[in-house]
């Protein structure tokens, strides 16, 4: 893997959808860099402070939340003398998004007033009253033509069904939920699956005709879901819930065909390889070097050793780091948090937020655990690669963590005092952006060879 140096962000980054760009915030500056060169290729002033930035989806619009104002500014690659300023005035703004035709930009009140529909195309606007939530609660078909809005009124959910070229209201429905959390259609826009919020355990199927065809409850008297996904391919819908158990759906009668269980031991039959993440020091022959007393009284002050980074491969059973939550505060750290599909949909990766150094990797083809990767510190990011089934995960150290079908390994970032937070693919899988505390950078990622053969070293 080849790196770019770093350079400086103050928030949000994010690959264009064609791959294109990388747009990066940089205080109140919103900087444009060509992925190949990393050059910058637009530079534009915002108001204030960049908060969110998302592309649209045909990569020639832009938006900038600024939230501490609040306000919107929407930018052209194409048309840079072009601009746009939303100020919703003593409504605020909580949220924005883009539609998927690129030429609509949906904002969310705060406290939930209104959800309002801005178009670029003849500055009309049309509101939806009463929004479930700011960043959560609406959904879009795959063909980008119709949108599923969540509102709240009388203390019931509904869901308001809006085609996106007139966005007149076309259809409402009431669901069967206390406290609606989120809303996803399907990816073959067959149906709309929603779930309740974590005290009551609930996730109900809707057609887009407002029938019910199914209502998953796995268990009643305890904290319910906590993530949920579709498959990439439509066939299966992966439910992970606070009782640290994965659940799979499918989609013909919505029966759970795969229970999951996360537990903190390890045992035989289990046949899934265990990566365990361990240091190296560095064996250096020091015997023939002549160190003065000057150097000696500095290295005494330096950071600890030097060390490779590898995974080595351990025998079941083996027993995972566990944190017990306290009883007595709310939210706690258990249950499936992270929840991935693979491109190919064969494979899912789960975190328990209970052991935050765990990540387990599923095969939904033979029904079984394929592996686990045991980190030295928690997770904080894992994505798929979006063309081959390859796993990219980071810790907040300096290394980087794959896995593929044929074994996992650590790659090491040449930046110095670069601690990867967060990562992001693009969308042909050749490029990640790795995000530090203040800074940024780009690995260059080599395809995937058929039959990949890895080693776990560095």
């Amino acid at each position: 893997m080849e790196f770019t140096e770093a350079y400086k962000q103050t928030g949000p980054c994010c690959f264009s959808p064609n791959a294109r760009y990388i747009a990066v915030a940089v205080d109140y500056r919103l900087v444009i860099r060509d992925t190949l060169s990393f050059k910058v290729v637009q530079l534009f002033s915002c108001l204030d402070k960049i908060s969110y930035i998302e592309w649209a989806l045909d990569s020639e619009y832009i938006l900038c939340g600024l939230y501490k104002r609040p306000m919107i500014q929407a930018w052209s690659l194409t048309q840079p003398e072009w601009t746009c300023k939303i100020d919703e005035g003593p409504a605020g703004i909580a949220y924005a998004r883009w539609s998927p035709d690129s030429r609509h930009i949906l904002t969310t009140s705060e406290f939930q007033l209104r959800l309002t529909v801005w178009s670029l195309v003849n500055t009309a606007c049309v509101h939806v009253q009463w929004p479930k939530h700011a960043s959560k609660g609406v959904s879009f078909t795959q063909d980008g033509k119709f949108a599923a809005i969540c509102t709240r009124r009388d203390c019931k959910d509904y869901i308001n069904l809006l085609p996106c070229h007139s966005w007149e209201i076309m259809g409402v429905f009431a669901v069967d939920t206390l406290d609606l959390a989120d809303i996803q259609w399907s990816p073959d826009d067959s149906a709309i699956v929603i779930w309740d919020s974590p005290l009551e355990y609930k996730v109900l199927i809707y057609s887009p005709d407002g029938r019910c065809l199914f209502k998953y409850q796995a268990y009643e008297s305890g904290l319910g879901v906590k993530s949920v996904s579709w498959s990439p391919c439509g066939q299966f819908l992966a439910v992970g819930s606070y009782d640290q158990m994965l659940r799979v759906l499918n989609h013909l009668t919505w029966k759970t065909f795969a229970e999951f269980m996360h537990l903190s031991t390890v045992r035989v039959p289990c046949c899934a390889a265990v990566f365990k993440e361990v240091d190296e020091p560095l064996q250096l022959d020091m015997s023939e070097l002549c160190l003065d007393d000057d150097f000696m009284r500095g290295s005494a002050d330096a950071p600890e050793g030097h060390f490779k980074v590898r995974y080595e491969v351990v025998e079941v059973a083996i027993t995972l780091p566990f944190q017990k939550p306290p009883a007595d505060k709310p939210n706690p750290k258990q249950g499936i948090g992270l929840l991935s599909w693979s491109n190919d949909s064969q494979y899912i990766c789960t975190r328990n937020d209970s052991m935050p150094t765990a990540l387990w990797i599923w095969d939904i083809r033979h029904l079984e655990l394929a592996a686990i990767l045991v980190q030295k510190d928690p997770i904080r990011a894992a994505a798929w690669d979006p063309i081959c089934t390859r796993l990219v995960l980071c810790t907040g150290s300096s290394h980087l963590y794959m896995w593929t079908p044929s074994g996992a390994y650590c790659v090491s970032n040449p930046l110095p005092q670069f601690s990867i937070t967060d990562l992001k693919w693009n969308s042909d899988g050749s490029c990640l952006l790795l995000k530090d505390k203040e800074s940024f950078c780009c690995a260059a990622v080599p395809l995937l060879p058929e039959s990949s053969d890895y080693s776990s070293d560095d």
